[in-house]
Order: structure tokens, then C-alpha cells, then sequence
């Protein structure tokens, strides 16, 4: 029992001063960041009714990693595992008769329960915006180019953004005639890497040579823009042409903004084909084994809420971030202390006024709270890291 009073709940974690310091700094840096692409702030309540979460199909599969909890009315609760459905109810709720299209960002804390590795956590902090209301590629562009520049702003030079539309997977299945159980199984397949299982599926089907190469490679087709036109010679279908056209397009944008050198086209990416409806997007690092950051289009969830509306965005890992920033070497930006201020016994109040005085111009002191020696103090500033010594006697 004495043990376990002294721990933190399963998948969770305590930030100690630096890293709580490098957190709230990422988080801040990235909140301006969004602000100047007039994006405003919402919050919304930890605790949400699990209906809410659950309304739609796409999430049904997560319910079982949801923490839950009743009411005293015997309504179920849960704690919220992502943004995006509050937000929808939110826009669907309180923010409807507002001019579209609407520019949300949030930063908080998500909980889903999962098995815990580094980078993946029960309780873990989320930054992010949705764009409600308008179905345009230049809003897919900002959003893209808003994640890229957000980890640039959290201090990451090296990474990748791999971009794909789920449309165009989609249309290869249509393009094959394949049934909605082989389309979910091959999903499954490609969203999961698992190179054999697809084989030797699609080796099952009554497909020409050329169609199941082509089905095969898809998890293999990512590069730059020429991955496009490769493509296109194997793509029969309208869908799937649209897909590549829209990606085309918004690369165009990218380039513009100047963070196309951050994307690669990535083909075989797919998230969720009962959740997102067209461009899709995942952000790596060097030397981790998940993403950073992901997102993409949505145009049918505010539908569930009563309010038929196209949406895009994303949502970028914060302690992620600050693995991969470990990784790159990057450890400054936690808090210093400029000043320690220490005095002998008679010179207490003389110490709290100059304190004022040093913090009124922007000065971080550490003003001591008994008086000291000089040698005292001078150990002080050491052992807290200041970086100058201020010390009042008689």
C-alpha cells in the first residue's frame, strides 16, 4: 500500500520541472503559432456523455478503450480520447449561426487506454485545430501547412509529412469489383504494413496479373511528385484520377507556402475509410515508430450532429514532439533563473523590494527565504542553476 500511494495510475505520467518547463513552452509557441493563422482557442469539458463520443460508426472499435464512469442519473460519461468530436459537438451546439468557415484550435489532455511504450500513454497531450465549413483545397493546404509548421515551431528540423487521399485506394478496390469484405480485409492489410496477409489475399482473387501488382505495390508507392504519374498510368477509374488531381493541387499550395520539402506522397496511407472522406496526412521523425502528428478530411461527422458541414485538420502529439526533439538533440527551453538574491538578516524587506523591482523588468529571481552568509548564498545560486548572485547586507 505504502508502494502504491507513491505511483502514478497505469499510463500516466509526471512531468518533472524541465520537462513540464519544454511542454508548456511547445504548447504555448504552437498556440501563438495557430493564433496568427486565426485560428481561436475552445475548450471543452474533459468529461463528455459517451453517446456524444460514440454518435457515428468510425469510433465503435474504441469504445473499449474509453474510461467510463456514471453519472448520478445512471448516464454513462468518459473521458474524452480525442478532440475532434467535441469539437464537432460544440460547432453543431454553440457555434452554428457563426460565419463558416469556423478556425478552432485546442491544447489539452486525451485519455485512451492503451498498452503503454514510450510515445503512447493512457493520458497524453494533444495540440490541434479544426476548419468547419468549407470543402476547398486551400483549406487542406493551410491545414497541412499549419501541422508542418507547427513541429518547425516546436523546434523539429527533421521529419517527413507523407500525404495520401483515401479516396484513391478506395477506387482501386471499386476499380476491382471487390466486395466489402475483401475491401476491409485489404484495408486492414495496408493500414497495418502487413505485407504477407495482403499477398496472399489478393493472390485469391480473380484479378488480371496487372491489377494485383498494382494492389501489391500500393503500400510501396510513396515519393515525390513523379509517385503521381506513376499512378495514373494503372488508374482506370474517375475516384481514384480525382484523388490524384486533388493531391496534385495541393501540393501546388504547399510549394507555395514553402514547406513542400517536408512532403511525400504516400499511397498506401489510410487512417479510416468510415472516417475520413479525402486527403489524409501523417508526420514523422528519425528513430520513432509512430507519427507526430496526423489528420485529414472529414465531411460527414457534423452530419451525426445535426449539422451537414465539410471539415478538416489535425492533432500533433505533444510529448511525441518531445521524444523526437530528445532524439534531435534539442533540450534547451526549460526555464532559467537569471537571479538569486540572498541577504543577511536585516536586509529582508530591502531584498523583497529589489526582488519586485528585477522581476517588474522581466527578470526571473529566486529570492531566498531566510537570510544567509554571502558563501551561503553563492552556493544557492549554484545549486539553482542561476545565473547571477545578488546579495544585500549591511
Amino acid at each position: 500500500m505504502s508502494k502504491q500511494i507513491l505511483e502514478t495510475p497505469y499510463g500516466t505520467q509526471d512531468f518533472l520541472p524541465k520537462d513540464a518547463a519544454t511542454k508548456r513552452l511547445i504548447e504555448q509557441k504552437i498556440l501563438k503559432l495557430l493564433q496568427l493563422y486565426g485560428y481561436e482557442e475552445v475548450v471543452t469539458p474533459t468529461i463528455e456523455y459517451l453517446d456524444t463520443l460514440m454518435i457515428g460508426s468510425s469510433f465503435r472499435t474504441l469504445e473499449p478503450h474509453m474510461f467510463k464512469m456514471f453519472d448520478r442519473s445512471n448516464r454513462t460519461l468518459a473521458l474524452r480520447h480525442e478532440m475532434t468530436t467535441p469539437i464537432a459537438r460544440l460547432t453543431a451546439s454553440r457555434l452554428k449561426n457563426l460565419p463558416m468557415p469556423l478556425k478552432l484550435s485546442y491544447s489539452t489532455n486525451v485519455f485512451r487506454y492503451e498498452h503503454t511504450l514510450p510515445g503512447r500513454q493512457c493520458e497524453f497531450y494533444q495540440a490541434g485545430v479544426e476548419l468547419i465549413g468549407s470543402s476547398s483545397v486551400a483549406a487542406d493546404a493551410e491545414v497541412i501547412a499549419l501541422a508542418i509548421e507547427s513541429l518547425k515551431t516546436a523546434g523539429l528540423t527533421d521529419f517527413e509529412l507523407c500525404l495520401n487521399n483515401i479516396e484513391f485506394v478506395i477506387g482501386i478496390m471499386e476499380q476491382n469489383n471487390l466486395d466489402i469484405e475483401t475491401k476491409e480485409f485489404l484495408k486492414t492489410a495496408i493500414e497495418n504494413h502487413d505485407l504477407v496477409a495482403l499477398e496472399q489475399k489478393i493472390d485469391e482473387l480473380p484479378l488480371t496479373k496487372n491489377a494485383a501488382d498494382f494492389l501489391k505495390n500500393i503500400p510501396f508507392m510513396h515519393g515525390g511528385k513523379d509517385i503521381l504519374n506513376k499512378a495514373r498510368t494503372f488508374t482506370l477509374n474517375e475516384r481514384s484520377r480525382r484523388a490524384l488531381d486533388n493531391l496534385a493541387e495541393i501540393y501546388q499550395l504547399l510549394e507555395t507556402y514553402g514547406v513542400a520539402d517536408k512532403v511525400t506522397f504516400d499511397l498506401g496511407l489510410i487512417r479510416d475509410f468510415s472516417y475520413y472522406t479525402g486527403m489524409v496526412f501523417e508526420a514523422y521523425a528519425p528513430n520513432l515508430g509512430y507519427s507526430l502528428a496526423g489528420g485529414g478530411r472529414y465531411d460527414h461527422m457534423l452530419k451525426d450532429f445535426g449539422l451537414a458541414c465539410p471539415a478538416t485538420g489535425f492533432a500533433l502529439g505533444i510529448e511525441r514532439i518531445m521524444l523526437a526533439r530528445k532524439h534531435q538533440g534539442i533540450t534547451e527551453n526549460h526555464i532559467s533563473r537569471d537571479i538569486y538574491l540572498g541577504y543577511s538578516p536585516s536586509k529582508i524587506n530591502d531584498a523583497i523590494t529589489k526582488a519586485k523591482q528585477l522581476r517588474d523588468t522581466g527578470k526571473v529571481v529566486d529570492l531566498a527565504l531566510m537570510p544567509q552568509t554571502e558563501e551561503e548564498a553563492r552556493q544557492s545560486q549554484l545549486d539553482k542553476a542561476c545565473t547571477e548572485l545578488i546579495y544585500l547586507s549591511d
